[in-house]
This record gives structure tokens, C-alpha cells and sequence, in this order.
């Protein structure tokens, strides 16, 4: 398994919570067909794939609740966990875009596949990411 590398580690505890809080999120938008949920999913993943802030909504609402369940932090590499935001940041947005010109197979299938991934990575500490940049980008960035 080939996954990116940094020197910024992040705690796993909070990764795997934040990861819980897109599966809440996802459901309550299957539940409900609400667009504005997978939009704040947009802002959210954006937020920690593409700039140096160091909460998303989701990730500080994780980080409240790490402190507060006195889990200790877990170190792990930041690197997979910035590829799958954006590969998060990619999904919801095609969520929201597909909900949003009435696409809702389109929508309610993208959202699916994200809960897989966010299923992977809360409950059974599998970065999907990973196996996406080692059988998908690795190999194109290998030919160039």
C-alpha cells in the first residue's frame, strides 16, 4: 500500500470521530433530500483538504467531543487523511451538484459510496483513501 506522507500528524481519534459526523450527516440527508447537507459537507471537507485551518466544522465539533470522552490522542500521519478530504471534498460536491439539477439516483448513489468510505474509516480504522491513491493516482503519477 503506497498512501501520501507529511510531517504533520493529526489525532486519529478525532479523524475517526469527524468520520462519524459525515455518516450522521449523510443520513440525515438521506433521510430528509435536504441539499443543504451535503453543501456544509462541501464547505467542511474544503476546509481540511485545501487550507491550513485547524478546525473544520466537523473536525471541532470532533475535537469537543475527544476531550470531553478523555480518549487520548493517537498520533498518525496527516497526509491520507488530507487525500481523502479531498476525495471527500470531490464526492459531496458531486452530491450536491447532482441534488441539485434533480439527479437524485446520481445524489443518493454518490452519497452511498461516501458513507462507505466514512463507514471504513470510523468503524473499522480502513483509510479507503489509501487504496484510491495507491491503484488509482500512484500509477498516473508514475507515468508522467
Amino acid at each position: 500500500m503506497i498512501c501520501p506522507i507529511s510531517d504533520e500528524q493529526v489525532d486519529e481519534n478525532r479523524v475517526r470521530v469527524t468520520a462519524l459526523g459525515v455518516i450522521i450527516t449523510i443520513g440525515l440527508f438521506f433521510m430528509t433530500g435536504n441539499i443543504m447537507l451535503p453543501a456544509v459537507l462541501v464547505l467542511d471537507f474544503f476546509i481540511r483538504a485545501f487550507t491550513k485551518a485547524k478546525y473544520s466544522p466537523l473536525n471541532g465539533l470532533a475535537y469537543l467531543m475527544v476531550s470531553i470522552t478523555h480518549s487520548g490522542q493517537i498520533w498518525i500521519d496527516k497526509a491520507p487523511k488530507v487525500f481523502a478530504a479531498r476525495i471527500g471534498f470531490l464526492l459531496s460536491s458531486l452530491i450536491t451538484v447532482a441534488a441539485l439539477l434533480d439527479l437524485w439516483p446520481v445524489s443518493y448513489a454518490t452519497a452511498a459510496v461516501l458513507v462507505a468510505f466514512a463507514f471504513l474509516e470510523c468503524g473499522l480504522n480502513f483509510c479507503a483513501g489509501c487504496w484510491v491513491y495507491t491503484y488509482v493516482v500512484f500509477p498516473l503519477v508514475r507515468r508522467k
